[in-house]
């Protein structure tokens, strides 16, 4: 009763009383802390229990893979599947596979979480949705797809199950498949439920179907802040913090009270349209009538925000005057700030912090050395990529996917293996020969090799993103819209040269990268160059 209340210090004082405690007390402390997330404490006490020499069952089990998983700690996972192992509980008991799997999807190993789902002799709905869950949540979106088409199969899909399926077609931008997904909650009028209609809202956004995220928003309950938060940050990554602040507004008159993840939203909105007094607005109400103390996440887009409007020295400053220490998320925001304004010392600076908190991502080194880079200080670039290659960290390869003929295709950076490959580069050339006509300059600044000219042409035509739109373009109907999807921020010259693209072939281009959605169409783009 104390755990479920949060009063541990009672509960520990009821525990700490009994003359006699059995394995049931020992998983009723276990499970009070890791549920109330001090998973150090709750594993002191699994190693108190052992020392009494009470034997843990299936529930000790839930708890510690759950504590495992909240200290990142896989050595200690694999001696947690080695002791289920040994006593032979997977092939016996259902949860305890199932919590194997589980702990290691949040450890991030989805090779050994898949090779304990494919052992489990028997799999319920929970097996099914928690492996789903797990490649979700991982970013493996196309494998939670092949893994959901399997379930299918097998067993009956419930509420969960949509849960963890629908922020996958989020993730890749699989709307027709989304779409069928809906199609079989209305049929069930489980779109109706608050977490199943939020995904849906979720989906259509992240999507580029802003109008049928918002069409569903009106429908779905909205008692609580959880449909407002995802309405709300469907428009902030459309730019449309007008919007987004008018829906805040809303929700307040409404008497729903906002929580943290509806601020991330608002600043996070603010930060990407520029709207520096509107996102202090929201910074202030938050911490003022709300009384919600601003967490890591809430400081990071604050100096994103600033950052972007150019203001370094109140970012900068704003970083010193936080009242905890700056993570890798707010010294990134700044660099990243340094980059779009090309300030080195400031941008320098801030990578030796980063390096300092987060030296193992290679984010970091990519973003500096594209600061060199942009100056054409190209000893600098190697100094940065030759530390990121001591360290043996790998750039993340960019990407970008297009639905189109019932299927997804991904295309990779200079990728030349498509069966259409000879076509679209066809095409791209064709696009290209277009735009110089119109005035197009390519920006050879994004090419981060001293090659020549001709070569750094090639090296931005075979841009991911690029690919795409020119397979969209030979793959469509003339005029209809192409909808693109890339991993990373879209570079300045494809940006640039999209907006060509859209006036040239008379289509809406929307492209959804790693920071928001960009609308192109007859030349211009939603963004107005502000991203």
């Amino acid at each position: 009763m104390y755990a479920k209340f949060g009063e541990l210090a009672n509960a520990q004082k009821v525990l700490d009383n009994m003359v006699v405690r059995d394995v049931v007390s020992w998983n009723s402390i276990i499970a009070a802390y890791e549920q109330n997330d001090d998973p150090n404490r709750a594993l002191a006490f699994f190693y108190d229990m052992q020392l009494t020499g009470i034997s843990p069952d299936y529930l000790t089990l839930v708890s510690v893979t759950s504590i495992v998983a909240q200290l990142g700690d896989s050595w200690n996972g694999k001696s947690v599947h080695g002791f289920v192992m040994r006593r032979g509980w997977i092939r016996k008991d259902v949860i305890s596979g199932n919590s194997v799997v589980d702990m290691y999807s949040k450890l991030g190993d989805m090779s050994s979480a898949r090779a304990v789902f494919e052992a489990l002799p028997v799999k319920d709905v929970v097996s099914w949705n928690t492996l789903i869950t797990g490649y979700t949540q991982n970013g493996l979106a196309s494998e939670a797809i092949e893994v959901f088409d399997m379930m299918q199969k097998e067993i009956a899909p419930n509420q969960a199950t949509w849960v963890s399926i629908l922020p996958a077609y989020s993730n890749i931008g699989a709307l027709r498949q989304g779409m069928r997904v809906h199609g079989l909650l209305v049929k069930s009028s489980l779109y109706l439920d608050i977490f199943v209609g939020t995904c849906l809202i979720d989906m259509y956004g992240k999507c580029g179907k802003l109008d049928d995220a918002m069409s569903l928003f009106y429908e779905v309950p909205k008692m609580t802040s959880v449909p407002w938060n995802a309405i709300i940050s469907c428009h902030g990554i459309h730019g449309h913090a007008e919007k987004a602040l008018k829906l805040f507004r809303e929700m307040r008159e409404e008497r729903v009270k906002p929580d943290h993840v509806t601020f991330v939203s608002l600043l996070s909105a603010c930060s990407h349209s520029g709207l520096v007094e509107e996102g202090q607005w929201c910074f202030n109400v938050m911490r003022e009538e709300y009384g919600i103390e601003p967490i890591l996440k809430h400081y990071g887009c604050m100096v994103d925000m600033f950052g972007r409007a150019g203001h370094l020295e109140k970012a900068y400053n704003f970083i010193k005057d936080m009242p905890v220490k700056p993570d890798a998320s707010v010294w990134g925001a700044l660099l990243g700030a340094c980059r779009i304004h090309g300030n080195i010392d400031l941008g320098a600076f801030a990578s030796e912090r980063l390096f300092e908190v987060d030296s193992e991502n290679v984010g970091y080194y990519v973003l500096m050395s594209n600061i060199y880079a942009n100056i054409g200080k190209w000893e600098g670039v190697d100094k940065v990529r030759t530390l990121a290659r001591d360290m043996g960290l790998r750039k993340t390869p960019g990407w970008s996917s297009i639905e189109a003929n019932n299927k997804v295709d991904v295309f990779y950076t200079g990728n030349q293996s498509h069966p259409k490959c000879e076509e679209i580069y066809k095409e791209l050339r064709n696009l290209n020969a277009k735009m110089k006509s119109l005035g197009h300059v390519p920006d050879y600044s994004f090419v981060l090799q001293d090659v020549e000219e001709d070569e750094k042409e090639h090296i931005l035509m075979s841009h991911s993103e690029r690919l795409a739109i020119a397979f969209g373009i030979i793959s469509t109907p003339p005029k209809t819209p192409i909808r693109i999807f890339k991993n990373l921020r879209v570079c300045g010259d494809c940006h640039n040269a999209t907006k060509y693209i859209s006036k040239i072939t008379e289509r809406e281009i929307i492209v959804r990268d790693s920071n928001r959605f960009h609308h192109f169409k007859d030349g211009v783009c939603s963004c107005r160059d502000y991203w």
